[in-house]
């Protein structure tokens, strides 16, 4: 007579199973926290710089000034007469610009010139981390560029 062979797992293996799956289940929140984060950091980024160009793009084909406004107190930003993007509440900013080019209630622009240039001036974009980037305007040729910032 054969031997009868039961089936099935072993209470060590589900277990071991069951370890794995709350281990997963634990870390998957905030592994997606920080992706989110990040995510929302390169697109504020993007969208700023991209904005910025525009500006410079406009100011040059409509021979018109055009200003890039960053406004701190409601934490939006944008061109001016056109819809502002949000800056999401985990990102901090700070701006550095000409003196005429700061107004009442804490709202900071770059003029972009027909000639090429700008009033000039930087934008601060810090993670909760410390990291962050700054994103500069040139005064004298209206170039957009980006550096990292260390925490």
């Amino acid at each position: 007579m054969g031997k009868l062979r039961q089936r099935g797992f072993t209470l060590i293996e589900l277990l071991v199973v069951f370890a794995i799956a709350a281990l997963l289940v634990s870390v998957v929140p905030f592994a997606f926290a920080r992706m989110q984060e990040s995510v929302q950091y390169r697109n504020v980024i993007r969208l700023m710089m991209s904005d910025l160009r525009t500006a410079r793009a406009q100011a040059q084909e409509y021979g018109a000034d055009t200003r890039f406004r960053v406004d701190l107190s409601t934490r939006r930003f944008g061109l001016e007469g056109r819809p502002s993007q949000v800056i999401p509440p985990e990102l901090s900013v700070s701006a550095t610009v000409a003196g005429q080019e700061l107004t009442q209630g804490q709202v900071a622009a770059i003029r972009f010139l027909p000639s090429g240039g700008a009033t000039g001036g930087s934008i601060d974009i810090r993670r909760a981390s410390g990291g962050g980037t700054r994103v500069r305007v040139d005064w004298l040729s209206g170039r957009v560029t980006a550096e990292g910032l260390a925490p």
